[in-house]
């Protein structure tokens, strides 16, 4: 048995089917994956994402030790409660890790403070890596936050469902967010972030509050969702999975991750730049794609790639699509690839278009 959250006796009493997911026993669907996927495309579901590791970042050195810490620049932050997505390298340029941070008091104000979101499956070496890398920072410390549970409710009407079951300065807490910012209240936090592509909310809760909430939100008429919808969402919406699409050996400019290096100021010395200055010199040879099957099939993690009867990389995630009924990859090829390629399927070469690596946004397809 594994690790549970402290919504274990709700999965079971709303008869999920629990699996291990990084030493955690979590819900791959309460029935059909594919139902709960459709919800969050065209309503609002919730998921369980207790098992991710809130870490707080504080003291006078937060803001400088997260500068060298991160490739994204949290100097970026100007205003309370904005979030940053970002990787967090190793010297060789490779992704120990991605998570977003979350600036958690107004900027430039003594005593600085920011939450970082982890994944759950690299939660131990991610703690070590951030405590080692403190060194040289007198003022920062590192507090794991296990206390808090998290619930995501994602989907077109996710906001006004949270609303509705929330109190009225929550609610109008709720109303007053900007995408991609996060506000406390009251010891609970309500972040407008996601994994899905849609509108919706990360909700941090105290843990004896949690089961509440989760009832509260069903008898509301929000659908629980697993893990299963939660990998196909992502896929769509183009959003990378930390051990499939990205690793410690795969840089972010081979994970379509160059978005997120804050390059400027160039005196700005953080952990991986060098490697990643010397891979944009040399040219990067391989990038992350969007592949779309409009046959029959399915593309799977590892199908190897080819060009002109060559291989020239794999899938690193491939799903069908519910949204838009055909099957749809990411995969990391050669920087050369064009607008159509093979995928080796058992033997066979199934032509596939080949499209950035974003798929549905918002429930509506965007590529063309």
């Amino acid at each position: 048995m594994g690790q549970q959250t402290a919504l274990y006796q709700k999965h079971l009493q709303m008869n999920a089917k629990l699996v291990d997911f990084g030493g955690w026993d979590m819900p791959i669907n309460y029935g059909s994956q594919v139902e709960e996927h459709h919800k969050v495309r065209t309503d609002v579901g919730m998921f369980d994402v207790s098992h991710m590791t809130v870490v707080d970042v504080t003291g006078a050195d937060a803001k400088e030790y997260l500068r060298y810490l991160l490739a994204n620049d949290v100097i970026r932050l100007k205003e309370r409660g904005k979030a940053l997505y970002s990787g967090m390298l190793n010297e060789t340029g490779g992704v120990v890790d991605d998570l977003i941070v979350y600036l958690m008091t107004d900027p430039d104000v003594t005593g600085e403070w920011f939450r970082v979101v982890v994944n759950c499956g690299t939660r131990e070496k991610d703690l070590r890596w951030m405590a080692d890398h403190t060194a040289g920072f007198d003022n920062v410390a590192l507090t794991e936050r296990p206390e808090l549970a998290m619930v995501a409710i994602q989907g077109p009407n996710a906001l006004a469902r949270v609303i509705s079951v929330v109190s009225e300065s929550r609610g109008k807490l709720i109303e007053n967010l900007k995408p991609f910012q996060g506000l406390e209240s009251e010891g609970w936090f309500f972040a407008r972030t996601g994994y899905t592509g849609e509108d919706g909310l990360e909700v941090m809760v105290p843990e004896e509050y949690v089961a509440d909430f989760w009832q509260a939100l069903a008898d509301a008429g929000v659908a629980p969702c697993g893990l299963g919808a939660r990998d196909t969402l992502r896929l769509e919406a183009g959003m990378n999975l930390y051990g499939s699409d990205m690793d410690e050996k795969i840089s972010p400019l081979s994970a379509n991750m160059g978005w997120t290096i804050a390059w400027e100021p160039a005196d700005r010395d953080f952990v991986g730049r060098q490697a990643l200055e010397n891979q944009r010199s040399a040219g990067v040879k391989q990038k992350l794609v969007g592949l779309v099957l409009e046959s029959r099939g399915v593309l799977r993690s590892h199908q190897k790639v080819m060009i002109n009867g060559e291989e020239a990389g794999e899938i690193t995630s491939g799903t069908f699509s519910p949204t838009l009924g055909c099957s749809i990859a990411m995969a990391r090829v050669s920087a050369e690839i064009a607008d159509t390629c093979h995928v080796d399927m058992r033997g066979k070469l199934v032509e596939v278009k080949v499209v950035k690596p974003s798929f549905v946004r918002n429930g509506a397809k965007v590529f063309s």
